[in-house]
């Protein structure tokens, strides 16, 4: 009535006007007005009984629909297909219409706690982590997907008392998802290591035997996955397999790494090991998904192989890698690798080198070895030095007080001046970039070569021109030193480059005592000849009184397990102190039964480190890579930013606990299937 009320107003007014109007015109004639009059009273009736038409059929459309909308609003909501649940800041039932009994298995109440207590129906759903939030989300219940949409109610005195959550079952959906997700294509790359070095020495029919089992054992695996697999080459593999069966092998921890172990070459005592590289497909076409699968390869064999490297969810995950990077048995690749590095250098006008934050012996005798190179050829050189390094003061005094080489060494600070149109950037001893000297020199220069002897991760320096990596190798000064020897007859060594070249060398074996190859002591000889004096490189190693009593403390204050691993703790910061925890390390893994000892470190303020070691049983560069670090198999470290002693000294130690544990038994299992 109200709403046809303002309309007759509106007409009222309107015919008011217009009778004004009909009494102007009577004055000028009569007639015409009085015909205009009989219009104007029917115009009046016309609006009158329209009026009341209006006024009728809105009070039917009252009396028949809007008296009746709660009630049908209500039947809507109760019988809709989808679950609606109003719940409290406590999670308990206020409001749910009946479709949520059909998915729970109880009668649900009002006060019934959702997600806690005895009688919490859907204990899965986290309440607290969406409250007051306006999104979506999947959690699982008894085998049942449940999507479900959520928005926060304004109550009386909350602007979030109340949370609205409409869910539905998504099963059907999900399980479509998975069984795609499952069946999607995975490619595998699989490569025998060292082939042709394993079957070196052996006669036709032990060839054939070999190859035989090597071939039965991989055709075997692949067939208990469902996949399929042809053999491409004497050595390569390819093999697809579908994701559930991959989801199988990670399971399995890529059992047929340990396996192969088993075939063994009675003749040269080489193992027989394999190296992968697979890739899931996702988005990508066959010719990217390939490509993948042949990076993940390179980079499983350039962490010394015996390893599966699978790119999954744009994270590399590494599986094996327990086996000792076998030596190789030529310097092919040393004289290729140094012709290249030549050239690269004679068409730089300036030439930087940098090892990595708070450099040690090895790192910068590999530095001085590149400096040479560049010097035999009269190119400007300089050395990048980080802020912190200590455990290399006594040699940079050496090489300071020689005016050939006052301007070698120089700061982060120098670098600005940098007006080189070509320059050429060595990193070596490390290839991961935040950890450099002076990582920001990364991005300033487009020619980078790395020189390194650790394993390769997936945090690698990118746009290499050379990445010369060998995970067989003692250290980068053995590396560096067998470059020197195929980079020219002309370049001649000084006795101080000789004797750093040396000290990195002596101080990665650990004096000749680990990771040791024929080649270390040809490099060795090598550096005699050019003078590196056994007692000049004793005195760079002498410490003082206050780091002797530091290692005896630590070493006093360590724990040893029944398993064989011993730990300790330096909470203390002192110079030089990356340095005596390697020694703590090296000294506690001479004690009988040892086979792996750690030391936990703090290194600076924020910063806590781990030096690893082991006897060669555990591969300790798996250890420290969970923790972001890495190494070789014996010697290996990580540094953690923002944590304390205590806390790195827990996780590293339930860790290494854990791993060793499931070494013992995998070894345990190979022995009795050998």
């Amino acid at each position: 009535m109200p709403r046809n009320l303002n309309a007759w107003i509106d007409i009222v007014i309107i015919h008011l006007a217009a009778l004004l109007l009909l009494v102007v015109l009577f004055f000028y004639n009569c007639y015409i007005g009085t015909a205009a009059l009989m219009v104007w009273l029917a115009s009046l009736f016309f609006g009158y009984e329209r009026c009341r038409y209006r006024s009728e059929e809105f009070a039917h459309y009252c009396h028949t629909v809007i008296s009746n909308v709660n009630e049908a609003s209500n039947y809507a909501i109760e019988n809709l297909p989808h679950i609606i649940v109003l719940v409290d800041r406590d999670g308990r039932l206020q409001w749910f219409n009946k479709e949520l009994e059909k998915h729970i298995n109880k009668i649900p109440e009002y006060g019934m706690s959702v997600n806690q207590g005895d009688d919490a129906f859907w204990p899965e759903l986290d309440l607290e982590s969406i409250w007051g939030k306006n999104d979506e989300t999947v959690f699982v219940h008894d085998n049942v997907h449940f999507k479900m949409k959520y928005r926060p109610i304004a109550t009386k005195d909350d602007s979030c008392g109340m949370m609205a959550l409409y869910i539905m079952d998504d099963s059907p959906y999900q399980i479509l998802s998975r069984i795609h997700a499952d069946s999607r294509s995975v490619l595998m790359f699989i490569q025998i290591d060292n082939y042709d070095d394993v079957l070196k020495g052996l006669n036709d029919a032990e060839k054939n035997r070999l190859s035989f089992e090597a071939n039965k054992l991989i055709d075997e695996w692949i067939i208990h996955l469902d996949g399929y697999l042809r053999r491409i080459h004497n050595d390569m593999y390819i093999a697809v397999i579908e994701r559930r069966s991959l989801d199988v092998a990670i399971e399995e921890k890529f059992s047929i790494l340990d396996k192969m172990h088993n075939i063994f070459n009675t003749t040269s005592k080489l193992p027989v090991t394999l190296s992968m590289g697979i890739s899931v497909a996702d988005r990508q076409n066959y010719i990217e998904l390939g490509q993948q699968a042949q990076s993940m390869l390179d980079l499983a064999l350039s962490r010394g192989g015996d390893q599966a490297a699978i790119m999954l969810n744009n994270q590399t995950c590494f599986f094996g890698g327990k086996t000792k990077a076998l030596e190789k048995q030529n310097r092919v690749k040393a004289r290729v690798m140094a012709s290249n590095i030549k050239a690269l250098m004679q068409t730089a006008d300036e030439i930087f080198i940098m090892g990595h934050q708070n450099e040690d012996f090895d790192a910068l005798g590999a530095a001085m070895g590149v400096a040479r190179m560049a010097k035999s050829l009269e190119k400007p050189v300089h050395i990048i030095l980080s802020d912190m390094n200590e455990g290399i003061g006594k040699i940079i005094e050496m090489f300071s007080t020689r005016e050939e080489y006052s301007e070698l060494f120089i700061s982060n600070d120098q670098l600005l001046n940098i007006t080189a149109k070509n320059p050429l950037l060595f990193v070596v001893d490390t290839f991961i970039p935040h950890i450099t000297a002076a990582p920001d020199m990364l991005n300033r220069v487009e020619n980078i070569v790395v020189i390194d002897h650790h394993r390769r991760s997936e945090n690698f320096i990118k746009n290499t021109k050379i990445a010369y990596l060998e995970t067989a190798t003692s250290s980068t000064s053995e590396l560096v030193t067998e470059l020197l020897m195929y980079f020219s007859e002309d370049l001649k060594l000084s006795r101080i480059e000789a004797i750093a070249l040396y000290s990195g060398i002596l101080v990665d074996t650990k004096n000749f005592a680990v990771q040791v190859g024929v080649r270390t002591f040809e490099a060795a000889a090598y550096l005699r000849r050019w003078g590196a004096d056994l007692v000049a490189v004793r005195q760079l190693f002498r410490t003082d009184f206050d780091t002797e009593v530091a290692e005896a403390k630590a070493i006093a204050a360590a724990t040893m397990f029944p398993n064989g691993l011993i730990i300790t703790k330096c909470p203390d910061i002192m110079p030089n102190i990356q340095v005596v925890a390697a020694q703590v390390a090296d000294a506690m893994l001479r004690i009988e039964n040892v086979r792996v000892s750690l030391v936990i470190f703090q290194l600076t303020a924020n910063t806590v480190g781990v030096s690893a070691r082991s006897n060669g049983e555990i591969n300790v560069q798996l250890i420290m890579e969970n923790f972001g670090g890495g190494g070789h198999q014996n010697v290996a470290g990580t540094q953690l930013k923002d944590g304390s002693v205590e806390d790195v000294y827990n996780q590293v130690l339930a860790y290494t606990q854990e791993f060793i544990e499931e070494n013992d038994k995998n070894e345990s299992n190979i022995t009795e299937g050998h």
